[in-house]
């Protein structure tokens, strides 16, 4: 069937026309990412901006739910262009639609949940990248604006024209924590609403498993593992579940070694039967495997993952497109 569709695609269809290839994820999330990165920098001269961050929301799902897999992967490959603060918007959209979805939300709740994670830090875009690439504490003025910033991002939300009270409340509480120790306001559990709850772990997980400038990213099984278990900020169990579910300890893009050795990236996520898929590149011993048995599935003998590795652990180099074909391409 492959061959079939490949000999279709170089010879044209019966009228002449060719085969469109199937739409790019990684470049449908590209281009969400730059004309994100116009707006929320023009923000303040904007009066009417609801149209425009909903669409970009809307191209953020459209590009989720062509291919999950190909999604998540962009987080962990480094795959999406653009400034740290812009970037890590998209990337915990991206989880946030994983999720929302996972739990059933309508589509317009989804939307409104999506434009919250795109915008939640517009408050202090200017000065993000500065914040999070700093080596050492941040000056009692700095944390002043990190603080303000759920308030000065909702603020500037209204004042470009965002009426929708789920967006702003989401943009609100997205730093809130249940025992009250989060801002800006100090709220407590029955204060806080599941959707803010959830762009909460969905921003710090994302925050967690990124580079910076000033140290390495945290392996995805143990940012998850830390993020959910975390005795002094319980998750709720509901969310929990999800991101066990939707993300897991190993998604797709992370790199691994496998009980017999092999080093691969995870290529698909748990359909349902605790099963992942992996495209393997090298053995134990460090030897190139042959295009034709790359394939893995952790429930084959000795496939099942050991470990998660970093970049240097695995020293793997392939593009995206090279694992996931059309979808992945830039």
């Amino acid at each position: 069937m492959n061959q079939y569709l490949n000999s279709l695609q170089d010879l044209g269809t019966e009228g002449g026309s060719r085969l469109e290839p199937p739409p790019s994820v990684l470049h449908e999330l590209n281009l969400a990412n730059r004309r994100l990165e116009k707006l929320l920098g023009d923000l303040r001269n904007e009066r009417n901006a609801d149209a425009d961050l909903r669409n970009i929301a809307r191209e953020v799902v459209r590009a989720v739910e062509l291919n999950p897999d190909v999604a998540l992967a962009c987080l962990f490959l480094s795959q999406i262009a653009g400034t740290y603060a812009v970037r890590h918007c998209i990337e915990t959209a991206i989880v946030v639609v994983l999720v929302a979805r996972g739990l059933g939300k309508a589509s317009d709740e989804v939307i409104s949940l999506t434009a919250a994670a795109l915008t939640m830090n517009v408050g202090m875009i200017r000065h993000h990248d500065n914040f999070q690439n700093k080596p050492g504490a941040l000056s009692s003025e700095e944390m002043a604006i990190v603080r303000r910033h759920p308030e000065d991002s909702a603020e500037m939300l209204k004042y470009a024209g965002i009426e929708d009270d789920e967006w702003i409340n989401c943009v609100l509480m997205h730093h809130e924590n249940d025992d009250g120790t989060g801002y800006p306001a100090g709220m407590t559990r029955e204060q806080i609403t599941q959707n803010a709850r959830l762009l909460s772990l969905a921003d710090r997980y994302c925050a967690r498993v990124s580079a910076r400038n000033y140290r390495c990213s945290m392996l995805p099984d143990e940012a998850l593992e830390k993020l959910l278990h975390d005795p002094l900020h319980p998750a709720d169990p509901i969310l929990q579940e999800q991101f066990h579910r939707q993300v897991g300890k190993f998604p797709p893009g992370v790199l691994v070694r496998l009980e017999n050795g092999d080093l691969g990236v995870v290529t698909g996520r748990d359909s349902g039967d605790g099963v992942l898929e992996v495209h393997c590149m090298r053995d134990g011993a460090g030897k190139a495997l042959p295009a034709a048995t790359t394939h893995r599935r952790t429930d084959q003998p000795a496939c099942a993952i050991v470990a998660a590795l970093t970049e240097d652990q695995a020293d793997l180099r392939f593009s995206m497109k090279q694992i996931w074909g059309a979808q992945a391409a830039l």
